[in-house]
Parts: structure tokens; C-alpha cells; sequence
């Protein structure tokens, strides 16, 4: 593997893993995220933003981890960048809506029924009533780091660490220990909009009503130059250079084998820097978009048939 590039700012190597943790929470599910953007002004601090959006500033975590900022209070904000501010969706019951068959749509797993149906006061063995509105709690993803538990990131993001069975339930887990580059999915239950945070999201929805056409097709003649010297950061060894572009293409609307593309190349970077657990989504992510995933002992490194959940006989 190559040695990282002497220029990386200190911390880089995990904010991109972070990122990416952020913007593999958006795969667990195919329906469309209610966040909307906020553009920081002068002075703002994540505390502010949160306090204003939803009423409590230890939610500032939430936007962290949307944002691949350091949810320890490390990272900096400027005015005028703008921040993904994470907020619940909403779903209308139609006849044959049962807690499964929505926690699959929204949550990605009809395991995480009872996650959903608590979300609304109820229960996952009593169906939610036709023309019901649901609550849809928002969900981002943190990658673990050296030495973290399960018990601290319910004490950051729930507020109690007795609650990290919840946690461990949801991403199918045991244990309090964590490894370092587990990603974990954490749905945000109590988080909700004030008055002031909906009326933002209100308005942030209308500016990218009014703002026109054409994205969708611009993003994707970018990723057809764009996706070639990403292969070719992979395969010279550049994986964090990789990981940066593979997951600014996939904050963008792209064909399925662009996207097949992409998390093929970030299976083998994330494998060599590590970080097993965005490898595996990644190899989940491209086995979704690609009809074509031969992973033959042959040509496929271990490491990468081991992350795809392939395998290999003892022998």
C-alpha cells in the first residue's frame, strides 16, 4: 500500500471515513431523506443551529455526523458553508401498510419494525391505521473509532447508555466493544423539527423547487470523467484520494452502473485502508446497482470476498 501524501492535514485520513460513514447511511434505505441544507452564518456554532432546528443543542451531534465533522466538538465551521441538517420524513398508512413492510422501506430491514412503530407511539404487532401520517425518524452513520462501546455512543446520541442493546438491535450486533471502522446506523427517535426548523426546511425545499433542471444529467456526464481516475486511484494505491472522490460522485443523482462502478472501487479501498464495515456496505451498495458481481476465488483477493460476506472453505 502506498504511504499517505505528506500534504494531508492531521485528521484527514478519519474525516474521510467519517464522510463516508455519512453518506453509507443514506444507502439503508430507497426513499428520499427529509434533510435539508443550511448555509452557516457569522458566528454560528453547531450548538446555535441545533438549539434553533431542534430544540436541544445536544443534538449538534446529529449534524456532525451528517456532516463528517468530529462529533467530539473538534471541527470548525465557517460561515457560508452550508451543513446537511438531518430531519424526520413522513409517510401516509394506504390499506396493506403493515410496521415490517414500512421499516423496510424506510429503515431497510422489516427487523426494525419495533424501532419504527415506538417512533410513533405504537406497536410493531398492531398495524398503523389507514390514513395515518407516520414518523419516519432520521438516521445517520458513525464509523467507530480506537477503543469507542456501544454504551458511549448511546450516552451521545440518545442520552442514556443503558440504551445500547437498542442500538446493538438495530445493526444486528452483540457486544458493547467496537472495532475500529464498524459503522453503526443510528436512528435518531427523539430527534424532531421546532417551528423555526420546519420553516427553514420549508423554505430550503422551495429554492430547490425553483432552481431548475439539468442536474441530474450534468452529474452524470461529470462521473463519466470522473469515474476513470478514480479506478485509477485504486489501483496505484491512492485509497484515501479514492475514498474522497467516490463519495463527492455519490452525493450526486448517477445511473446504476456508474454507482456499480464507484462502490466497486471503494470495496478494495476501504478494504485496503481497513475499514471493514464501509467495506461491506460498499460491496452491499454495488451487488444493488450491478445485475454482474463475480467475486471468483481466482481473480478476487480474500480480504475483498471476506468483505462481501463470500466465504472461503477452511482448508
Amino acid at each position: 500500500m502506498s504511504p499517505k501524501p505528506a500534504s494531508l492535514p492531521r485528521g484527514f485520513f478519519r474525516r474521510a471515513l467519517v464522510f463516508a460513514a455519512a453518506v453509507f447511511a443514506t444507502l439503508v434505505a430507497p426513499h428520499e431523506s427529509n434533510a435539508f441544507t443550511h448555509i452557516v452564518s457569522q458566528g454560528e456554532t453547531l450548538a446555535e443551529i441545533a438549539t434553533r432546528v431542534y430544540g436541544a443543542s445536544r443534538f449538534e451531534t446529529a449534524i456532525a455526523s451528517a456532516n463528517a465533522l468530529d462529533v467530539h466538538g473538534g471541527s470548525a465551521i465557517v460561515a457560508g458553508q452550508p451543513l446537511e441538517i438531518p430531519a424526520p420524513s413522513h409517510h401516509r398508512v394506504v390499506e396493506g401498510d403493515v410496521w415490517p413492510k414500512l421499516a423496510s422501506i424506510y429503515l431497510g430491514d422489516a427487523s426494525r419494525a419495533e424501532v419504527l412503530a415506538r417512533a410513533n407511539a405504537a406497536v410493531s404487532w398492531v398495524p398503523p391505521a389507514i390514513g395515518q401520517e407516520i414518523e419516519v425518524p432520521a438516521v445517520v452513520g458513525y464509523i467507530a473509532g480506537e477503543g469507542e462501546t456501544m454504551p458511549e455512543l448511546a450516552q451521545r446520541y440518545w442520552n442514556n447508555m443503558n440504551r445500547a442493546w437498542e442500538l446493538n438491535a438495530y445493526n444486528h450486533r452483540s457486544g458493547e466493544k467496537l472495532l475500529r471502522g464498524d459503522v453503526i446506523l443510528i436512528p435518531l427517535l427523539d430527534l424532531h423539527l421546532t417551528a423555526e426548523g420546519k420553516k427553514e426546511a420549508f423554505l430550503a425545499a422551495e429554492r430547490t423547487r425553483t432552481e431548475g433542471g439539468g442536474q441530474a444529467h450534468e452529474a452524470q456526464r461529470r462521473a463519466e470523467a470522473d469515474i476513470p481516475p478514480l479506478v485509477g486511484d485504486v489501483r496505484t494505491g491512492r485509497y484515501i484520494d479514492a475514498v474522497v472522490k467516490g463519495n463527492r460522485l455519490l452525493g450526486t443523482e448517477l445511473t446504476k452502473p456508474q454507482l456499480a462502478a464507484i462502490h466497486r472501487a471503494l470495496v478494495e479501498a476501504f478494504v485496503a485502508l481497513d475499514a471493514t464495515g464501509l467495506a461491506a456496505a460498499s460491496c452491499a451498495a454495488w451487488r444493488a446497482n450491478s445485475g454482474d458481481v463475480r467475486l471468483d476465488a481466482r481473480t478476487t483477493s480474500p480480504k475483498i470476498r471476506a468483505a462481501c460476506g463470500v466465504k472461503d472453505a477452511t482448508p
